[in-house]
C-alpha cells in the first residue's frame, strides 16, 4: 500500500527532511509519472531478459557490451531469448525521451543507443569486475588509491548503455513503475557520465553502504574531498536533480 502526495513535487518534498527509503517503499505523488499497466509487463518480461544476458556474457563484459551485442546474443542463445518489439520499444523510450518530465535534468553524455566502447581504450581492473577509461580516468584512481589507501575499492567503472539501462529497468521495477522516482537514484541510460568517464569508489567491506550518503562519514571519503584532481559529481541540492552521490567521482 502507497500513500499519494498531491499538489508536491517529490525533490519539494525532500527539502522537508522525510526519508529516502520512506519515499522509496510508501509514497507516490501526483506528479510522478507511472508506466501503464502495459509498460510494466513490458518492463518484467525486459528485466529478466537483461538478467539472462548478464548470467550469459558474465558481470565484468556486461558493463561494456553494445546493444547491437545484446540483440545479437539475444536472437541467437535460446537461454536468453530474443527482445521482443515491445521490450525494444521501451529500450528506445528510456533512451531517447526527454527526462526533464521526470525532474532529471542532467546533460546527455551519449547519443545513440548502439553506443560502442572499444576495447582498446579501456582496462579491467583487477578484482573489481569493472573496467576503466584508459587516461585520465584510470589514471585518477590508481592515484587516489595511493592518496586515500588500499581501503578504497572501485565499485563501478564503465556503464556502456546496456548496463545503465539494466540499472535504470531494475530501479523502476524496485519503485513498482514509478520513473520520477526512479530517475532521482539512477541516471536514464542516455544521461551517464560512467559511459564516458566517471567511477564510484567505495570503502572495502562496506557493501551497499559505499551507495548510501553514509560514505561521506568516512575517512576514505574525509580525504578525497580534499584532493584538486577529482570533483564529486552530484553534490547536496544539484542541479541535474539527483540525490546527494558522495561515492561518485567527477573525471576533470
Amino acid at each position: 500500500m502507497f500513500v499519494i502526495i498531491s499538489l508536491m513535487k517529490r525533490r519539494e518534498f525532500l527539502l522537508l527532511g522525510v526519508s529516502t527509503p520512506l519515499l522509496a517503499n510508501d509514497l507516490f505523488f501526483a506528479s510522478d509519472v507511472i508506466l501503464s499497466q502495459k509498460e510494466w509487463d513490458t518492463l518484467v518480461s525486459l528485466r529478466n531478459r537483461l538478467n539472462l544476458l548478464k548470467r550469459y556474457v558474465g558481470y565484468a563484459n556486461f558493463n561494456v557490451i553494445s546493444y547491437s551485442e545484446a540483440l545479437y546474443y539475444g536472437r541467437n542463445y535460446s537461454s536468453i531469448g530474443a527482445f521482443s518489439s515491445d521490450e525494444l520499444e521501451l529500450m528506445d523510450k528510456f533512451f531517447y525521451e526527454n527526462p526533464s518530465k521526470y525532474g532529471f535534468f542532467g546533460k546527455k553524455t551519449c547519443a545513440e543507443i548502439d553506443h560502442i566502447i572499444s576495447e582498446k581504450d579501456i582496462y579491467k581492473i583487477e578484482h573489481a569486475g569493472h573496467f576503466l577509461f584508459k587516461g585520465k580516468p584510470l589514471a585518477d584512481f590508481e592515484r587516489l588509491q595511493k592518496d586515500v589507501g588500499d581501503t578504497l575499492v572501485l565499485t563501478s567503472g564503465i556503464r556502456n548503455v546496456i548496463k545503465q539501462m539494466s540499472l535504470y529497468v531494475n530501479k523502476i521495477y524496485r519503485t513498482r513503475g514509478n520513473i520520477t522516482q526512479a530517475s532521482y537514484s539512477i541516471a536514464p541510460p542516455a544521461y551517464s557520465y560512467h559511459t564516458i568517464s566517471d567511477f564510484d569508489v567505495g570503502r572495502k567491506g562496506w557493501g551497499y553502504k559505499n551507495f548510501t550518503a553514509d560514505f561521506a562519514t568516512t575517512q576514505e571519503f574525509i580525504v578525497m574531498k580534499n584532493l584538486n584532481y577529482i570533483g564529486m559529481r552530484y553534490k547536496k541540492n544539484n542541479k541535474d536533480g539527483v540525490r546527494f552521490e558522495p561515492w561518485h567521482v567527477e573525471v576533470i
